[in-house]
């Protein structure tokens, strides 16, 4: 029933006649996404929440188009809402109240445009430093807005490699520096350390008015500030933007995100719309008011013991799925401040698409989310084991490949030498 033939639109009388039923599609729909929901395992989508309170709004066209803290002539907005989340993650990563803006986005990748964009606005002449590993976004901002970018290295765990940054900007120190620092990366969960990126451009006298950073904090900006212990992601320090994605963590059933800002540099980019009666400030003109209203229930309904829960369990079950992998006889890594699990890619092509698993050349990865249990990581495991003894293991690619960085010793871990007893004599 959901085939292209049965989902066509009719468009004569003759097709309205012999279609399949709405409700019969809808219905296989249903089912099909059930199934889907029960193995996912690929991507950092939170499926365990609950907005049945929420439904009653669907009837609305809710739009918070233009500013969202000057309201428009359009009545039907969620402002108060999206202020709201606003609020709360600029106090989640300390900047002063007046000294910030920001914006409820449709996804991550709209915070990190808008991110760039204040960048190049600040510094025209700038240019973009970025990991290899970071997400394709900031990449294809640098595109649309015609900058000049540099995809530097990375080390094996994935984090940027703070040598050759440090010898790039050397070589272009004439030029403004505008750094990308990822908060988990896509395909490892790596994090890179801002604070030596910090005494980086510290040591090479760059002073503040030359530098931009942007923090693209995706999954983990929204975790880090719970994880005990952790590096301080915070306006304290000289950054000037983090997007970070709200249906990953949270749970949310439509993509969204939320950028913040220094409300300084929002001002190169504001523009008066009589239209609107408001000012355009974001990517988009139209902007979804629902995904304000679902960020606020959650983030209400949660609050920050439920947040700080939520993210112990992913970080202790991504363990716990490291620990039984690595028992099993597989190659698997897990960065310190991630619950992203790295593994040699099966070989079943039928089995990384039941689990809908990201793969990267010849390794995969698992985003344990706070509805993964361990009950499916012990099902997804027996399936591996299963899946080599048919097909066998993945061998690497090629010598730089994705999988021998696996076994790179600056992962650290018992996978990679034994442990030496040592006696002083």
């Amino acid at each position: 029933k959901l085939s292209p033939a049965s989902v066509k639109i009719p468009t004569s009388e003759e097709e309205r006649k012999n279609a399949t039923e709405e409700t019969d599609i809808l219905n296989a729909y249903d089912k099909l996404l059930k199934s889907k929901s029960s193995v996912h395992f690929g991507y950092p989508y939170n499926l365990m929440y609950n907005h049945e309170e929420l439904y009653q709004f669907m009837k609305y066209s809710i739009n918070n188009l233009g500013d969202p803290f000057i309201t428009s002539n359009y009545g039907v907005h969620s402002r108060q809402f999206e202020c709201s989340v606003i609020d709360f993650f600029a106090d989640l990563w300390n900047i002063s109240a007046g000294d910030y803006w920001g914006y409820v986005t449709t996804c991550g990748t709209e915070g990190n445009l808008h991110g760039i964009l204040l960048a190049r606005e600040c510094h025209p002449d700038g240019i973009l430093y970025s990991s290899k590993e970071t997400h394709y976004s900031i990449f294809k901002a640098a595109r649309y807005y015609r900058m000049d970018a540099k995809a530097i290295p990375t080390l094996p765990m994935g984090e940027i490699d703070y040598d050759i940054l440090a010898a790039e900007i050397e070589k272009n120190r004439d030029r403004p520096v505008i750094i990308n620092v990822n908060i988990g990366t896509t395909v490892k969960g790596a994090v890179d350390n801002l604070d030596r990126i910090l005494r980086i451009l510290n040591n090479l006298n760059i002073p503040r008015e030359r530098f931009h950073i942007h923090c693209d904090g995706a999954l983990f900006a929204m975790m880090m500030p719970f994880v005990d212990f952790a590096p301080e992601i915070s306006f304290k320090k000289p950054i000037d933007s983090i997007a970070v994605s709200g249906h990953k963590m949270l749970g949310c059933p439509m993509p969204c995100g939320v950028t913040i800002a220094r409300k300084e540099h929002v001002k190169k980019v504001e523009q008066r719309i009589d239209y609107l009666n408001s000012v355009d400030t974001t990517i988009m003109g139209s902007r979804n008011g629902q995904a304000a209203l679902y960020l606020w229930y959650s983030l209400r309904k949660k609050g920050v013991s439920g947040i700080k829960r939520d993210v112990v369990h992913c970080m202790e079950t991504a363990q716990y799925l490291r620990n039984k992998l690595t028992e099993a006889g597989f190659t698997a890594r897990l960065n310190d401040l991630s619950s992203t699990v790295v593994l040699e890619r099966p070989m079943d092509d039928a089995l990384i698409k039941r689990w809908q698993l990201a793969c990267e050349e010849d390794i995969a990865h698992v985003v344990v989310m706070p509805n993964v249990t361990r009950g499916k990581i012990d099902k997804f495991v027996e399936e591996l084991l299963e899946c080599k003894e048919k097909f066998g293991r993945m061998t690497p690619a090629r010598d730089e490949s994705p999988l021998n960085k696996l076994a790179c010793t600056s992962w650290g871990g018992n996978v990679v030498a034994p442990v030496g007893d040592f006696k002083s004599q």
